[in-house]
Parts: C-alpha cells; sequence; structure tokens
C-alpha cells in the first residue's frame, strides 16, 4: 500500500457500521510472518513507574472529573479540551476514549487533530494499540485513504488491526480491497480470529462471491469458529447474499444452539430480502413458540417481506405482534410499519401509524410521500408535502422524485418548475434519477421546451433518459423530434428497449409514416423484441396508418393473443371505416376464453354507432350489465353515443341519466346527441344545467354551437359564441367559426356571415369556406357563392367532395359548362366522389346498399318492393320526382330513374320487407339527404304508417306521419 501525507483536517460524515474490536490484550504481528508476543506500552510502563502518592487531605470522597468519564458523557468538544490536561505518561489510556468517541460520533476533524496531536507527543508508530484505534476511527468516518497510511506506517500490526482494516473498507464499500486484504494477510500466516470472519463474510456477500465465502466458511469449520454466534449468523447472512437462500437455511437448521435473536433475525431478514413472505412469517412464529424475545430487527425484518396488497392480513398480524411485545415502539419499527402499509396499499393505515411516530424521520416522511405517489394520491402527496415543509424538513432527492411525480400526474407545471429550480440550486438535478423525473414531469405537463432544455443539460444520461425525452416527444405529437432522438440513441450506441420502441412507433402512427413502421417492425424482430406488447403495438400503429392488411396480418401471426391484440385489431378496424369487420372480429372474441375489457367494449360500441347497429348495441350494453361493469367515464359516455348515433335519443338520456357522477364528456355527449336530432332547446337547457357545476371547454361549445345551428338557434348561437371567447376565454377553433358560418348561413344572414369570416382573427379553414359555399348554394347566392369556391380550391385542392360541391353549385345555376370544367379539373387531379351508400341493420346483420345496386342476394324482390313503393306515393301523394337536384346533363327519364335507384330508398324498401310492423326503420347514409330523397320519406311514414329514422352526414331525421323532425331545415 502507498504512503500519503496526511491532509488538512475537514469535516467529513459517512455511514459506515462494523464490529468494535475487544480489548488489546492479544497478540500482535510484525510484517513478516513470525509472530511476537509483547504487552502493550501501557501495561509495560505501568509495571516500571512507582505507584503514586496521594496525601489524605479530607475524609470526603472527592469527585474527579477524568478524561474517561467526559468520554462516556459523548461530550466531544469537552474531551478534546481536556486532553492536552489529562495527558500524561499513559497516552494509550489517555487518546484511546477520545478516538473510541470521535469514532462513535464519525468527528473526522477532530479525529485529524488528535492524530496531529499524537504525532507531536508520542511515537504513533510505535504503539500497535494506538494505531489499530485510529485505523478504526478512520474507518468509522469513512476516510479509509487515511485508515491505509496508518495501517502502511505501522510497523507492528495485531490481529486486530487488520480486522480494523478490513472492516474500514466493507463499511466504506469497498469489499474487493477488503478481500485482498484477507489474502495479504493469508500470506503473511497471520491467524484470523472469530471478529475477522463476520467482516469478510459480509465482503463476499456484497461481492456474491460464493466460492470465496465457501473458502472462508471452510477455514472458519477449520478454527472451529464456525459455532460462534456472530459467525454462524455472518454466514446465514453470506448465502443470502450470494443468492443461495438453502445454504443458508441448512447453515441455520445446524446451529447447535438456536436461543440467539440475532440468528433468527439473520434467517427471517434472508427470507425476506429473497421474497420469501410466507416462509418469514412462518419462521417468526416459530421463534416466537420457542419462546425467544423478539427485539426491533426482528419486526423490521418480517415487516420487510410483505410487498404488496396481498399480505395486508400478515402484515397486520406483525403489528399486533408488535403492539402486544410490549415493547416501545421505536422509529426503526414504526418506519418499517409504514413502508408495510404504504407497500399493501393501506394509506389510511399507513397515515394513522405515521401520526403516532414520537419522532418522525425523513425516512418517515418519504415513505408516506412515496406511497400516496403509488397509490395514485397526487393531490394527498402534495397536501402531505406541505406538512412536510411546515414540520421543518429539508427535500433530499427521494422527496423531490415524489413531488415532481405528483405535479407531472396533476398536470402542475408551476409547481414542479419551482421543485426544478430548487433541485438546480441544492446540486439535486445532477441525480440521475432526479434529472430522469423532471424529464417526465415536463412531459406529463405538456412543456415540450422545458423538456428538452433538461435533457440537454443533464451531464450523464442513460437508458431511462432516452426512453423518456423520446415518450415525452411522442406523447405530445412531436412525433419528428421522436424519431430524430431515436436516431441519435442508435448512434450514440445504446440498445433500445421494448418502452422506448412503443415510444417510437407512438411518434409513427402520429406521422402517419408506414415506411418507418416497417423498419421499426424489422428492428424488433431482429433484436428479438418480438413479445406480445409490441405486436399489439404494431396492430395499432398499422391501423393508424391506414395500412389494414398489415395489421390484419401481424394480429394472425401473434400466437399468444391477448384482449389488447383484439382490442387493437378492433379498433384498427373502427379506424379504417370497416365496421362490420370490427363487429364479426367481436363475435369471434366471444367465443374464446378471453373476457372483453372497458376498452374493448369501447371500441365494439364504436362500431356499433358508425353502423347504427341497434340491435348490436343493446346487446353488448346488457353483456357491460351482466359482467358488472361500472357505468361511468368512457363506457357511459360512449353509450351515450352509440344510444344517439342509432336513432335512440331517448334512451341516450336514460343512460344519461342513471349515472351519479357526471363528467364533462357525459355532458358533451348528451348535448351533442340532442344537437344531432335537431333538438336544439333541449340541447341548451341542458347545457345551461351543466354550466352551474362545471365548466364547458372547447369541444362543448363545438357540440352546443351544432345544435343551435341544426335547429335554428341564430341568437342564441350567437350568445355561445361570444361567451366561449369573453366569459370563459376560450380561443375559438376553426370548427367553431364553421358551425357559426353554417348557422348565420342557414338563416340566410350571408352577408353577415361573409363579413364574419373576413373579419375573423385567425385566417379562414377551408371548412369554413364550404359551410359559405353551402348556404349560397342553398339560398342561391351567386356572387359570394363564387368567392367561396374560389378560396375552396385555394385551400384543398384535394378534397373530391369540394369539387362536386361547388359542380353542383355551378350545374343548380344552369351553369353546365363551369360544372363540367370543374369535374375536368376533377378527374386530372385523380380525384374520384365517394358513392352514396345506405345500410340497415335487419335480424343480426348489416346490410349495404350502393345507388342503383344490383349486388343484394334479394334484389329482385327489393325493386319489385320500391316499385311498389313509388308508384303508391304517386298515386296517393301527389309525388313527382324533383330532377331539378340531378346535376348532370342527361335525359329527364335517366334522371328520374336516377333519383329512384338512390341507395337510401334501396335500403327503406328491404326495411318494409323483412322488418315487421310497429317498429322504427332505422337507416344510415353517408352523404347527405337529397331533397328529393327527404321528400321520399315523408310519404313513405304517412302513407305505410311507419317511422323512419334516417341519419345521413349531417344529422338524424325522425320522420313520422308525413313531418320529419328537422323542420325540412337541415
Amino acid at each position: 500500500m502507498r504512503l500519503h501525507s496526511y491532509p488538512t483536517p475537514r469535516l467529513l460524515v459517512f455511514s459506515s457500521s462494523y464490529s468494535l474490536m475487544p480489548t488489546p490484550s492479544a497478540h500482535f504481528y510484525a510484517n513478516s510472518s513470525s509472530s511476537v508476543s509483547a504487552r502493550p506500552p501501557m501495561l509495560i510502563q505501568t509495571q516500571i513507574n512507582p505507584p503514586l502518592k496521594i496525601p489524605i487531605v479530607s475524609h470526603k470522597p472527592i469527585q474527579t472529573n477524568t478524561l474517561k468519564d467526559i468520554c462516556l458523557r459523548g461530550n466531544l468538544t469537552e474531551a478534546f479540551q481536556s486532553l492536552s490536561v489529562s495527558f500524561n505518561n499513559h497516552p494509550d489510556e489517555s487518546y484511546a476514549p477520545v478516538l473510541q468517541l470521535c469514532a462513535d460520533k464519525k468527528a473526522l476533524s477532530l479525529g485529524l487533530q488528535i492524530h496531529a496531536h499524537m504525532i507531536k507527543t508520542c511515537s504513533v508508530s510505535e504503539s500497535v494499540f494506538l494505531g489499530t484505534k485510529l485505523v478504526f476511527m478512520y474507518g468509522k468516518c469513512g476516510s479509509v485513504l487515511n485508515a491505509e497510511k496508518v495501517f502502511d506506517e505501522m510497523g507492528q500490526r495485531s490481529i486486530f488491526t487488520w480486522n480494523a482494516m478490513i472492516g474500514a473498507y466493507v463499511a466504506n464499500g469497498e469489499p474487493l480491497k477488503a478481500l485482498q486484504t484477507y489474502k495479504e494477510m493469508r500470506v503473511l500466516g497471520v491467524s484470523l480470529d472469530a471478529y475477522s470472519f463476520p467482516s469478510l463474510l459480509k465482503a463476499c456477500g456484497l461481492l456474491k462471491n460464493l466460492s470465496l465465502g465457501t473458502e472462508i466458511h471452510g477455514l472458519a469449520v477449520k478454527f472451529g469458529f464456525d459455532s460462534t454466534i456472530c459467525v454462524a449468523n455472518s454466514l446465514v447472512t453470506m448465502y443470502t447474499k450470494c443468492d443461495d437462500l438453502c445454504g443458508a437455511r441448512r447453515l441455520f437448521e445446524r446451529m447447535a444452539q438456536k436461543d440467539d435473536v440475532v440468528s433468527w433475525n439473520s434467517i427471517i431478514a434472508a427470507y425476506s430480502a429473497n421474497g420469501k413472505s410466507r416462509e418469514a412469517l412462518d419462521l417468526f412464529r416459530e421463534m416466537q413458540k420457542v419462546g425467544l424475545d423478539t427485539n426491533t430487527y426482528t419486526f423490521v425484518a418480517c415487516l420487510q417481506a410483505f410487498e404488496d396488497y396481498s399480505f395486508r392480513k400478515l402484515g397486520k398480524e406483525i403489528h399486533a405482534a408488535v403492539l402486544k411485545s410490549n415493547q416501545v415502539l421505536d422509529a426503526y419499527v414504526s418506519g418499517a410499519l409504514v413502508a408495510m402499509y404504504v407497500r399493501c396499499c393501506k394509506m389510511n393505515e399507513a397515515l394513522r401509524t405515521f401520526n403516532e411516530l414520537d419522532e418522525k424521520d425523513k425516512v418517515a416522511w418519504n415513505s408516506m410521500l412515496t406511497g400516496f405517489i403509488q397509490n395514485a394520491m397526487y393531490s394527498e402527496a402534495l397536501h402531505f408535502f406541505h406538512d412536510f415543509q411546515n414540520a421543518g424538513q429539508k427535500p433530499d432527492q427521494v422527496t423531490i422524485i415524489s413531488i415532481l411525480l405528483a405535479c407531472g400526474r396533476l398536470g402542475y407545471l408551476l409547481n414542479g418548475m419551482e421543485l426544478h429550480a430548487y433541485a438546480i440550486k441544492n446540486g439535486f438535478d445532477l441525480d440521475l434519477q432526479v434529472g430522469n423525473t423532471i424529464i417526465d414531469m415536463y412531459a406529463k405537463c405538456c412543456c415540450v421546451n422545458y423538456m428538452g432544455h433538461a435533457f440537454n443539460r443533464m451531464p450523464d444520461k442513460d437508458l431511462i433518459s432516452w426512453t423518456t425525452v423520446i415518450a415525452g416527444y411522442a406523447q405530445n405529437n412531436y412525433g419528428l423530434k421522436a424519431v430524430e432522438l431515436f436516431q441519435e440513441v442508435q448512434l450514440v450506441g445504446i440498445d433500445a428497449d421494448p418502452r422506448m420502441i412503443s415510444s417510437i412507433l407512438l411518434a409513427c402512427g402520429e406521422l402517419t409514416c408506414v415506411s418507418q413502421v416497417n423498419e421499426i417492425h424489422g428492428y424488433i424482430m431482429r433484436r428479438g423484441l418480438y413479445d406480445v406488447v409490441l405486436q399489439n403495438m404494431i396492430i395499432d400503429v398499422y391501423g393508424a396508418c391506414e395500412y389494414i392488411d398489415y395489421a390484419v396480418r401481424t394480429f394472425e401471426s401473434t400466437k399468444f393473443k391477448d384482449i389488447v391484440s383484439w382490442t387493437s385489431m378492433i379498433s384498427a378496424y373502427v379506424h379504417n371505416g370497416l365496421a362490420n369487420e370490427a363487429l364479426e372480429l367481436f363475435c369471434m372474441l366471444k367465443e374464446t376464453n378471453i373476457q372483453p375489457d372497458s376498452v374493448a367494449l369501447i371500441s365494439i360500441l364504436s362500431a356499433a354507432s358508425s353502423l347504427s347497429a341497434l340491435k348490436t348495441g343493446k346487446e353488448i350494453h346488457a353483456f357491460i350489465i351482466r359482467r358488472g361493469f361500472i357505468l361511468e367515464g368512457s363506457i357511459a359516455s360512449t353509450l351515450v353515443d352509440m344510444y344517439s348515433r342509432c336513432g335512440m335519443v331517448e334512451n341516450a338520456y336514460k343512460v344519461f341519466k342513471s349515472i351519479q357522477s357526471k363528467g364533462l364528456v357525459l355532458w358533451t355527449s348528451m348535448i351533442n346527441a340532442y344537437g344531432m336530432h335537431g333538438q336544439g332547446k333541449a340541447a341548451v337547457d341542458l347545457f345551461n344545467k351543466m354550466k352551474e357545476n362545471i365548466t364547458p371547454d372547447h369541444i362543448t361549445f363545438l357540440s352546443i354551437l351544432y345544435a343551435c345551428s341544426h335547429s335554428g338557434l341564430i341568437d342564441e348561437g350567437r350568445r355561445f359564441f361570444e361567451i366561449m371567447e369573453y366569459k370563459y376565454q376560450l380561443q375559438p377553433w376553426a370548427e367553431h367559426y364553421a358551425c357559426l358560418i353554417d348557422l348565420l348561413g342557414r338563416a340566410n344572414c350571408l352577408e353577415e356571415a361573409y363579413e364574419f369570416v373576413k373579419n375573423m382573427k385567425m385566417e379562414p379553414t377551408a371548412e369554413i369556406w364550404c359551410a359559405l359555399l353551402r348556404a349560397c348554394q342553398v339560398h342561391s347566392n351567386q356572387e359570394l357563392g363564387e368567392i367561396a369556391a374560389q378560396k375552396l380550391l385555394e385551400l384543398d385542392p384535394k378534397n373530391p367532395g369540394h369539387y362536386v360541391l361547388i359542380s353542383n353549385v355551378f350545374a343548380a345555376k344552369g351553369r353546365c359548362k363551369d360544372a363540367e370544367e370543374i369535374r375536368m379539373r376533377m378527374k386530372e387531379r385523380g380525384l374520384k366522389k365517394n358513392p352514396g351508400c345506405s345500410w340497415i341493420e335487419v335480424g343480426n346483420r348489416i346490410h349495404t346498399f350502393m345507388a342503383r345496386d344490383k349486388s343484394h342476394p334479394e334484389c329482385l324482390q327489393i325493386n319489385k318492393k320500391l316499385d311498389q313503393i313509388t308508384e303508391k306515393l304517386e298515386k296517393e301523394g301527389g309525388y313527382v320526382a324533383q330532377t331539378k337536384f340531378v346535376l348532370h346533363d342527361m335525359e329527364e327519364n335517366e334522371k328520374v330513374k336516377m333519383l329512384y335507384g338512390h341507395s337510401e330508398r334501396l335500403a327503406i324498401a328491404y326495411g318494409l320487407l323483412k322488418i315487421a310492423d310497429g317498429t322504427p326503420i332505422r337507416v344510415t347514409k353517408n352523404l347527405r339527404v337529397c331533397s328529393d330523397c327527404h321528400t321520399f320519406c315523408k310519404l313513405v311514414s304517412k302513407l305505410f304508417g311507419r317511422e323512419l329514422v334516417v341519419r345521413d352526414a349531417n344529422r338524424f331525421h325522425h320522420f313520422e306521419d308525413g313531418v320529419c323532425s328537422c323542420g325540412d331545415f337541415w
């Protein structure tokens, strides 16, 4: 070992613990293999010097205040000041108690000063006893370097010196050096004693070096120390640390005497550390049967075994044993009880135990904070943190991590920034785990700029750092930045894990970049990361990118499908407009042993909604009730939406009314349901009732504006638009403007609508110009219509629906040449109009019809029925086809045939053939119902005595006895 000069005294405090050395009346060894027996200098001097003659002054006993007495009282400052006064010709006797006190107090600065005093007054290197005391003191104070220097300079060393040096290494986290020192002892022929083995075995345990631990075990047996209690207990702990629990248990069972509580504590702690909770509790019960008294370490070891909610009863059993033991409930046991209740998710019991603590240390406070976070009680965590501060506690890394997590989950950006500033001020932000939590907090608060700055400031980054920042960008719709960082990760040589892959797949889904998804898919397969979680994610992303075939292939290739696999595929079908396929897949799911969860049910309800499949929707509703799902949150709002989109607004309201705790989404869903069905006044009343307790958001205002638009509530619509911006401080989106423009346009307030568009605070979007153009078409405002048409094509030249709308506007005005020119431009761009399509639910199937469709198996019967219907409407209802709505240049009879073949008429005819009298016929169409078909439906409802519910691209039409719920305003 190298010699070093002594540094300037300074105060350093480190935690360390190892066995105190025994009294120095033992052998010591030189640096050779031979040993020399000698008495310590203190004893020699005592024999040489004659005894002091103290004159008797008084018969009363004189109370002396010796240095030893001062040290026993633990007053380090007084002991240090008294050292020079008490110093005599016995340095061992003078320095030893002060050095021991420095070790106990971990007072390195004073220890260094005492060492300097010793160098001036006596030869330290010649006193094995004082040298050993110095090594021990430096080890306890965390100054391994100084301990090494004293050890190296000693001319002679006793076994206690070697033990002190080995203990210093172990206590200060340098087990490898401890074992190297042990090997040096063996080379020099130094014999081990009982106090050598605990430190050596602990070093083996820290390094998980079972082979060397077994070797030292053999030496203990050879020297006869294996039956010594402290050695036996250390052996049990060593085998446990080396993951040989069976060896530890065998050793425990072979102990001749099992009346030592430490032995029991060791084996109980061994089982607790290895997650063997029930075995640990069995040993605790056996210990009680033997009649041994438990202590603090027994209870702490048992309580650490209980890891989750399933052990709550066993934890209470230990708590009861603690109370019955009549022991003082110390901080360690109380803290362990708090931590146990936290892990078992029993926060009320944890808080009650915490409040009963006489002294609350930082570990107990942090345990409670961690418990609140783990149990998603984020608001409670922040309130508890205020109590923490009021109690005069200062946050450490654990505290900061817990509160940052709470701020992130609650979206409390300002509180999170305050904590970030505190972390920077105290240097905690440089801690890797704190830095990662800061990134996550900013990501959860949607503050990606600060997140990026915090990430860049980190001096060290690990896999979690990169994964967290990539996930932050992906979750906040910064997909491109996430992809760039993923490429950077690969350049720095970090292998992506499944969590990072999931985040980058999310980013690819947001970018709808299927080529990138294919690359990631290949990367997963090459790296062997292809588990069911990533397979499900890939299905999701392929669905989002509208590559449904790839999604289907991935789903079919998944060997072990879980509920997420099925849900992902159902959602992919729904997202891509394949609701029929989604319903078929759900039927297949019900045939398996996999039970649908709430997410799967929400997806399949969405499929039923898009198809207006009322029977299927009711079946799913019944399934939800049978399975005991609680009607709240997303399930409740999706059910309301399903019933409203299936034309059953009454059922939607029944579901809405049955929910006790109504959130904003549920209120918005019901308001939107009324709007879709033209019940604007009901929507307004519901909105006014909602805002008494709940603050509306952008979506809520969009729903109420939509309802006003489709019910002609002009004044109400204007008022809602104003209060949204001025009362609730919500800046309107383009969709809000479009709703108001549509409302004004339908009321023939076209000039006002146009002025409103010109004075908007944002650039008008294609959606806004489209709303204005439709109004111009209805009210024959050619001049304003041409302005809107021009703007529409400039902003969105790739939407075929806009070309069709503009062409129809021109054709209606007899401008066939202009209409044809628009259609030619559409063809040149390779754009095609979406064909009209209608569908109807009959039995357990959805039947789909296109215009003039002849593909249905019952085509002949359907057309025959449609002819009968048309003939009856012409004879009894005076129906005449309004060919002016056919905007193609063709013969009149061809225009009539075209109108007669519209898809909704085929669906209605099939409904009259198959659906029993008294049952409403429900038809859904993907486009807006034309005026001629609207008249057709009114006459059918009157002359056939059937209620028709037709859902088009804009709204619902309830036809009954010749009247439509829209009031011919759609």
